[in-house]
């Protein structure tokens, strides 16, 4: 989800709600305690140079039971980032604190926003000797109107 998305979103919802992977949400109580800009500058296994930037926000349980951050609030936060940073239109990462602090990248499934956890894959596989795995086929299901016999140059 982009910046701009999650501003659409939260211009139409009443409350601000986060869905963790496992099902639970985040406490209702939560803050986000940091929107900000994240630059990454790294070198795959197979020597190419990457950049990589995503707009992060960082929610943290205050156990404060009183706050409620309403969509407003997280819109008026959103817009001092952008004016601050000049925050461009990209993907939004989110950090939270489960056992250790988990990135995630999020969704919306039209009542709240859903954090979907992240994956770590080689960006070189074809330099450093990964070779992707085979998609299986059941040929006795890939096309039931050939008919193979002997003889018939099929086999």
């Amino acid at each position: 989800m982009t910046l701009s998305e999650i501003k659409a979103h939260l211009h139409l919802l009443q409350n601000v709600q986060f869905l963790l992977p496992n099902g639970t949400f985040v406490p209702d109580c939560f803050h986000v305690t940091e929107v900000g800009l994240i630059s990454k500058q790294f070198i795959d296994c197979g020597g190419t140079v990457r950049h990589n930037r995503v707009i992060n926000f960082q929610l943290w349980n205050a156990n404060d039971l009183e706050h409620r951050l309403k969509p407003k609030e997280l819109l008026e936060i959103i817009k001092l980032s952008e004016k601050t940073f000049e925050l461009p239109d990209l993907q939004i990462e989110v950090e939270y604190q489960n056992d250790t602090i988990g990135k995630y990248d999020l969704d919306f499934n039209g009542h709240c926003f859903v954090l979907l956890n992240k994956q770590t894959a080689c960006l070189a596989q074809d330099q450093c000797g990964i070779t992707p795995s085979k998609q299986k086929i059941n040929l006795s299901s890939s096309n039931p109107k050939t008919t193979c016999t002997t003889g018939a140059g099929c086999c």
